[in-house]
């Protein structure tokens, strides 16, 4: 946490994310931690995951929920529906239109 503040007094474009309250807060560090596994634990079930992402690296932590969401995705076993018309009169309402079109482009 001190390299992350000591960057951002260095940093010009950073420096307005940093404040006094960053030190003080730091003491709490151990409660913070505390509440967050409490809150993981009785919040995340089987059914409704919840995922903790390092976000240190942004490059990772994009991954990370690229992959969540693909894996997530997949696990539905997701189906396109069946189609609500016979498909081979569709295919030959198609033919019939494509007839008309080329013998309009021969004349």
């Amino acid at each position: 946490q001190l390299k992350r503040f000591k960057a951002r007094l260095d940093d010009p474009a950073n420096q307005w994310k940093i404040s006094a309250s960053d030190y003080s807060e730091r003491e709490k560090w151990d409660d913070y931690i505390k509440a967050f596994e409490a809150a993981l634990s009785r919040c995340s079930t089987e059914h409704a995951p919840w995922f903790v992402i390092p976000a240190n690296h942004k490059w990772f932590r994009n991954l990370a929920v690229s992959s969540i969401i693909a894996d997530t995705l997949d696990d539905l076993n997701l189906k396109l529906p069946k189609p609500s018309v016979d498909i081979d009169d569709i295919r030959k309402l198609y033919q019939q239109a494509k007839n008309e079109e080329e013998r309009s482009k021969a004349r």
